[in-house]
């Protein structure tokens, strides 16, 4: 018997903080996977946006450095964006 699917509690939005040097400036294409600097995961927006801005100050003489922010919460719950766009 399958149990019910228990979704995130409404004050968990994780997001992962990610980056790497990319192939081109054109591109989301990472030169080196292996490399990937995964930053960290926070428990919202807000304090993942910090550690992006600073991961992204502290590379800026690398164009080709990038940074990214994941909304984790919209992978553990797809549904979610059409909740919150009918309100």
């Amino acid at each position: 018997m399958k149990q019910p699917r228990k979704s995130a509690p409404k004050n968990q939005l994780p997001h992962l903080v990610f980056g790497g040097e990319l192939v081109s400036l054109d591109s989301t294409e990472f030169r080196d996977l292996g490399k990937l600097d995964i930053v960290g995961i926070y428990p919202n927006y807000a304090s993942a946006y910090a550690a992006w801005k600073a991961k992204a100050q502290q590379t800026v003489d690398n164009a080709l450095m990038r940074y990214f922010i994941v909304h984790l919460h919209r992978l553990l719950d797809p549904e979610m964006d059409e909740r919150s766009s009918k309100r």
